[in-house]
């Protein structure tokens, strides 16, 4: 069997029916958060706005691709999510998770979540072409302007905040909502807040010379740490490889094209010298190349072997090889059989499993390298 045909089994016949059947919530309408490796539902204090809308998201490309039927659930689960999250405690914006009792547990504004209910509301609209979807989504990326501003360009983190720390992550998701949104509409004011973040992002977060797209930032946008000493995600740079690939085909004549084509192909050298040492991406290095985490999680493999799926063509037998090897990997150390469509998130730096549960909001990360390695070239 080859990598592809097992990615196409375990997918769209296990992990896809797993996570629409034991891990919905038919009573509240809504996802789990988590399962147990017997796949029973977890109990928990807060059901967070980004899992939902990361659910909602998968299961609307799903049904768009042909791979799994649960778009109409998807999008139930969208219109209970904006009665219960939107504007929850009468204040803009999302609240940040509800409680048990479907009531607000958590009302902070997240911009990370907003983030994704944005990107949901992209494949949503996408699925269903209900054209109230695309005006929610305008009107909380009016939302979010108004609530996270940052005094020097981009956005904080959250509200009410608990530190000065700046992040690049929720901006990084920010993009990838906005240029769903602008493909699925063609509204100029997705591109134009997309062009926003990549020009905080060219300049910002990927510091002059050293290819290294750093994670955590001073207010005014300089890196947390003298150089040597800031985090870097290999996860995070290989999804920034992809995103700054959708912006150039989006929009190949676009203001930041330039750039971006070679933040892309300095990003993705990178990436390949961090890949050369290692079988498996680890979690986190410093910005000098030194290993910060050694543990790994399931969701940086997948961001790579979509990048790799993406740049892979059938005659290019170096990175086939590498899809293949980090394939068997993928499926050898996170997805054993007897989870039966379930996954291990993260192994700790000796290669053992280091979590006692399997969380649902893997499967976006999942499905985003899994529809690419299926629509691949062979």
């Amino acid at each position: 069997m080859t990598y592809r045909q097992t990615w196409q089994d375990w997918l769209l016949q296990r992990a896809l029916p797993l996570w629409a059947q034991a891990g919905f919530d038919k009573e509240a309408g809504l996802y789990h958060e988590r399962l147990t490796f017997e796949a029973t539902p977890i109990a928990l204090p807060h059901r967070r706005l980004m899992v939902q809308a990361r659910q909602i998201a998968t299961y609307c490309q799903a049904a768009l691709n042909g791979h799994y039927d649960a778009g109409e659930q998807a999008l139930t689960v969208l219109d209970h999510v904006t009665r219960f999250y939107h504007q929850a405690d009468d204040s803009p914006g999302w609240v940040f998770a509800l409680g048990p009792d479907q009531k607000p547990s958590d009302t902070k504004r997240d911009l990370y979540g907003h983030a994704f209910i944005l990107f949901a509301h992209g494949w949503a609209y996408r699925l269903s072409s209900n054209p109230d979807l695309l005006h929610k989504a305008e009107e909380t990326l009016a939302e979010i302007d108004t609530i996270f501003p940052s005094t020097h360009g981009g956005y904080r983190d959250a509200i009410p905040t608990t530190s000065d720390r700046h992040s690049q992550n929720p901006h990084m998701h920010l993009l990838e909502a906005c240029l769903t949104l602008f493909e699925v509409s063609g509204r100029e004011v997705f591109l134009s807040h997309a062009d926003s973040i990549l020009n905080l992002a060219l300049h910002s977060f990927i510091p002059a010379g050293t290819n290294a797209l750093l994670e955590f930032f001073t207010p005014d946008w300089q890196p947390e740490q003298p150089a040597g000493q800031n985090r870097v995600e290999p996860g995070h740079q290989a999804e920034w490889c992809w995103l700054l690939g959708e912006y150039l085909r989006l929009a190949p004549e676009g203001q930041h094209a330039t750039a971006a084509r070679k933040a892309q192909s300095d990003l993705y050298a990178r990436l390949q010298e961090t890949t050369a040492p290692y079988p498996l991406l680890p979690d986190a290095l410093l910005d000098d190349g030194s290993i910060l985490e050694a543990s790994t999680r399931i969701w940086p493999q997948t961001e790579m072997m979509r990048l790799l799926a993406q740049h892979a063509p059938a005659n290019h037998q170096p990175r086939q090889e590498q899809l293949a090897t980090m394939s068997q990997l993928f499926f050898t150390h996170y997805t054993p059989t007897s989870l039966k469509g379930g996954w291990i998130d993260r192994l700790d730096d000796q290669g053992k499993t280091a979590t006692d549960h399997m969380p649902a909001s893997s499967l976006y990360h999942i499905y985003s390298a899994g529809q690419v390695i299926l629509g691949a070239p062979s």
